[in-house]
């Protein structure tokens, strides 16, 4: 086992996302800083506060830019961050002529913050993908076997008599919900973050927020004043994500739940016991359940994280490296898993 199952070589084939982690990888990472660094050089050229030659230059030696990863992380130990190390790179690619015009009027936070929102404007597209066909998914077992009688049970006693289209719409009509705040959600997500030193865009002078609004329309985000130090949006979407695994951990029982009972559902694909050959384990229902358990849990971290003392917080912050990725690949798997769990259903109800 790795400090992580998310990227595990062996656990990550259930409990991981591959297209949900690369968003989180060092590549993508240090790419979305370098767009920030571009578009801001063609932002603030427009709006006359660096050359526009300068910008130019710096858009150029970018495009051929690959920076040093050693040095980097070296950077990394000593500042905490990666941006000062990486803009010592930048500028020694784009010359001395114009390399003092790179991250001009920028600080550290507001490349790390836009870089993680640019990727998780992507995250966000393929949450709400994959949470679509987990919802088709289960209307077709609606369509399926939505008229078959089923066992009420309240408290984990027998209730009852009901239709499978109770409980699952039961599954379904939360999801359905999420995707609705999702929407809502993402127009306070997906914000631009600059805001210079402390948060005033001191070198800008009143340029400041024509050319945040400038940046923020080249890199495909929605403009916004800093927040560099207001983590709300960031937490709500954490609690979107736990709300998203809660209502799959949910299914993920239920579905143990009947096939412990052997007689209202019939499972395809179950998982194989080493010591009892007859065994079909609900593995994938298992998972969703430990996935929700561990979305909830993280999420009282994400809530701490919104503690930044001032103008910024470094200890917060990382806070929030250590938690948020994992609670989004997290997110990404169960709704993998659950469309598959939902797919391998063969028959449910009488």
């Amino acid at each position: 086992m790795t400090v992580s199952p998310f990227d595990h070589p062996l656990l990550s084939a259930l409990l991981g996302d591959e297209e949900a982690s690369r968003h989180f990888s060092v590549e993508a990472e240090i790419e979305a800083a370098l767009a920030f660094e571009s578009a801001l050089a063609e932002a603030q050229a427009e709006n006359g506060i660096i050359a526009k030659d300068a910008a130019a230059a710096i858009v150029s030696g970018l495009s051929s830019f690959r920076p040093d990863t050693a040095l980097l992380r070296a950077a990394v130990a000593r500042d905490g961050v990666m941006v000062p190390e990486l803009v010592r790179q930048i500028r020694m690619a784009v010359g001395a002529l114009h390399g003092q015009k790179v991250h001009f009027g920028a600080t550290s936070q507001d490349v790390i913050d836009t870089g993680l929102v640019l990727r998780l404007k992507s995250v966000v597209e393929h949450l709400g993908l994959l949470l679509t066909e987990t919802v088709i998914r289960l209307t077709s077992l609606d369509e399926r076997f939505g008229g078959r009688a089923l066992a009420g049970v309240t408290r984990m006693q027998p209730a009852i008599p009901i239709k499978v289209a109770d409980r699952v719409r039961a599954w379904q009509a939360p999801l359905q919900r999420h995707l609705e705040r999702l929407s809502e959600q993402a127009k306070r997500l997906l914000v631009v973050q600059f805001g210079g030193a402390a948060g005033t865009l001191e070198k800008l002078d009143d340029k400041g927020p024509a050319v945040r609004a400038a940046l923020a329309a080249k890199l495909g985000l929605a403009d916004a004043p800093q927040w560099q130090s207001q983590r709300d949006a960031l937490a709500d979407f954490a609690g979107w994500l736990s709300l998203v695994t809660g209502s799959l951990g949910k299914f993920g029982q239920d579905v143990a739940l009947m096939a412990l009972g052997g007689t209202e559902i019939e499972l395809s694909g179950g998982g194989g016991s080493s010591a009892m050959p007859h065994k079909q384990n609900p593995v994938k229902a298992e998972a969703l359940v430990a996935l929700a358990r561990f979305n909830a849990t993280q999420l009282s971290g994400m809530h701490q994280a919104l503690v930044h003392e001032q103008e910024r917080s470094g200890a917060a912050w990382t806070l929030e490296w250590l938690l948020l990725p994992q609670m989004a690949v997290a997110t990404a798997a169960s709704l993998r898993l659950a469309a598959e769990l939902a797919g391998q259903i063969e028959s449910l109800g009488h």
